[in-house]
């Protein structure tokens, strides 16, 4: 994990913390925005973290040369 990732998913998490304590004292129509910036905050991580990984499956993964024929069943 990078450190942009680890910010990104620290700070949604923080945002979650801080809405759960604002729907508490407020109510979820003050604490509304803070968790969609949170879910949007998790949108980006996983998105970010998926390129990740495709980028290194492409760079690990090549495919094997074999002299055997393809036999179909």
């Amino acid at each position: 994990m990078k450190l942009l990732d680890a910010i990104i998913f620290s700070v949604a998490l923080a945002l979650i913390v801080v809405g759960i304590h604002q729907t508490m004292v407020n109510g979820i129509g003050f604490s509304y925005s803070l968790f969609m910036f949170a879910v949007g905050l998790l949108f980006w991580f996983q998105l970010r973290r998926n390129q990740a990984r495709e980028s290194s499956e492409s760079t690990t993964k090549k495919p094997l040369k074999s002299n055997k024929p393809f036999k179909k069943r």
